[in-house]
């Protein structure tokens, strides 16, 4: 392979400015994402006002029924995988070799591990709604369908998909939430010294 040969590459071996350009701006897209980690309560009040924005949007344009109602599909997957367990216990539950979940007071606690983590679920949200906005401003995505049936239609499929999440939560004995650490009391004397 000869200098200059790879993809990205000028003819002088060195990216081209346009390759420099895409990577650049992606290196300042990764680095506001790492600053926005901590911050998860402001994150998801900019997606929920995005996701407000863009239902006032659809309102007031009277049209793109098709793209909100994808959309709303594709957070309802999102939210899905989030109340996931990243090992399905009903995988599990014919081989012993691996971790599974405990069903008794007395078994080792092991904390719930999301298959979609939290960072993970608002990243791709806030986009979905982003490219969702996006395909508003194209006529070519307004396709004309008589939306109380895709409303219904989702709300069947929300209960439905809900439904069967639950259930596979009381079978396998799992809580996708956590509500702290847990506290456990010693002795009533545990906080006494022995310099007396």
């Amino acid at each position: 392979m000869s200098e200059g040969d790879s993809v990205g590459d000028s003819v002088h071996g060195k990216p081209s400015v346009v390759c420099r350009f895409f990577t650049r701006l992606g290196q300042i897209y990764q680095s506001w994402l790492d600053k926005s980690t901590p911050y998860t309560a402001v994150r998801w009040v900019v997606t929920l006002g995005l996701s407000f924005v863009y239902m006032i949007r659809v309102y007031l344009l009277q049209g793109w029924y098709i793209v909100t109602y994808a959309l709303g599909i594709y957070h309802l997957n999102l939210f899905i995988a989030f109340l996931s367990p990243k090992v399905d216990p009903s995988l599990m539950e014919d081989s012993d070799d691996g971790p599974s979940l405990p069903t008794k007071q007395n078994e080792e606690f092991r904390p719930f591990i999301r298959r979609l983590p939290g960072f993970k679920f608002w990243h791709p949200a806030t986009k979905g709604i982003l490219v969702a906005m996006a395909c508003t401003f194209f006529e070519v995505f307004n396709v004309p369908v008589f939306w109380p049936i895709l409303v219904m239609y989702f709300i069947m499929l929300f209960c439905i998909t809900m439904k069967r999440q639950i259930k596979h939560m009381i079978k396998y004995r799992y809580i996708p939430f956590t509500h702290g650490k847990r506290t456990y009391k010693g002795k009533e004397d545990a906080g006494k010294t022995f310099a007396s």
